[in-house]
């Protein structure tokens, strides 16, 4: 135990782990102190190894220890192999949410869900089984799969924060903004009291035509936000509105106090842009959407910008590469397809 008032609770290095691994009561805990206090994976598993050959491998719990020792390890494959050795020996539900984390990281999302669907034949109406199936689908972008399933949440425990939150902001994204502010003041009601609320809150109140209390949520937002990225995303939403209400000068401010908290932001750096365009400043939006596009290669929206930028000003081969970088990362944009056909056009006249 403690040998001087600086050191450790347990010498963990000391410890003749074969003896505690003989004592079942006593190498549990001894095996959550050095797991989850101490962080020593290695010595956890040592002893659980020690201790399931001393229970003849017939204790389904040290089992899942090893797996999850295995999972911190990154030993994907030797996890599955202990969680799957667990379940047969006694169905829990924390072993199925266990062996889908190791299917996630293996990137076999299906398989998770194949598991999650035969876990809730054997638990029907389990919350955290049925989450578990509405978080893979919104990963996977099947995000009407999504809301469905976190309403099944719902319906078994109806202050499910994370499922209101979700199905809040999916209605958001069906403009249906009045209906999400329902489901966050629901969350308000609850005593959920963070950013993100009063952010959303106030982009709902925004397009729900709410002016009154649009201001008053950001305001509260900025507020509680704890570092520099959740600032930039406030002040990021902020612009949003401005540019909805036609003060393009706020807009711009707002866009660059988001660049202020977050250098990295690729929206505002995308936005700020535009703004110049408007303003005749062909050069600074030029060099902001360069900038956009090599911190979000994905965003389809610099790489159309900048073509269109560069159509104004005459330089058709720089638009025409632009333009197909913008189908690239958006296959399904008419704009930028028109813009191709245009340019293709100008092409065979020259």
């Amino acid at each position: 135990m403690i040998t001087n008032p600086d050191g450790p609770f347990i010498n963990v290095s000391r410890l003749n782990l074969s003896k505690y691994a003989q004592k079942p009561e006593l190498a549990k805990a001894l095996f959550e102190y050095i797991f989850h206090h101490e962080n020593d994976v290695k010595n956890a598993l040592d002893l659980a190894a020690l201790a399931t050959e001393h229970a003849q491998f017939k204790d389904w719990w040290w089992k899942v220890q090893i797996g999850k020792c295995f999972y911190r390890l990154g030993l994907y494959r030797e996890a599955e192999k202990q969680f799957k050795s667990a379940l047969k020996q006694q169905d829990m539900v924390d072993t199925i949410l266990y062996l889908a984390k190791v299917y996630l990281r293996l990137d076999q999302p299906v398989t998770a869900l194949n598991l999650f669907k035969q876990g809730l034949e054997r638990f029907p109406g389990e919350v955290t089984l049925i989450c578990g199936i509405a978080r893979i689908y919104e990963e996977m972008n099947d995000i009407s799969s999504a809301a469905e399933y976190y309403k099944e949440v719902l319906k078994q425990d109806n202050t499910h924060v994370e499922a209101i939150a979700c199905i809040g902001s999916n209605r958001f994204y069906s403009d249906q903004p009045e209906i999400a502010l329902r489901f966050y003041r629901r969350l308000l009601q609850m005593g959920v009291y963070n950013y993100q609320l009063f952010n959303n809150l106030g982009l709902c109140c925004f397009y729900a035509q709410q002016y009154d209390m649009t201001l008053t949520s950001f305001e509260r937002a900025l507020f509680l936000a704890e570092n520099e990225e959740e600032r930039a995303d406030v002040w990021y939403n902020l612009g949003h509105v401005a540019v909805g209400i036609g003060d393009l000068n706020l807009a711009y401010q707002c866009f660059k106090l988001t660049l202020v908290n977050n250098n990295d932001y690729a929206e505002a750096y995308n936005n700020l842009a535009v703004l110049e365009m408007q303003k005749g400043h062909i050069e600074q939006a030029r060099a902001l959407l360069q900038t956009a596009s090599y911190l979000a290669p994905h965003m389809y929206e610099p790489h159309f910008n900048f073509a269109i930028l560069s159509e104004k000003v005459g330089d058709f081969q720089r638009s025409y590469m632009a333009a197909q970088k913008s189908e690239e990362a958006f296959p399904g944009h008419i704009d930028t397809q028109q813009l191709i056909k245009q340019l293709k056009e100008r092409f065979a006249m020259l």
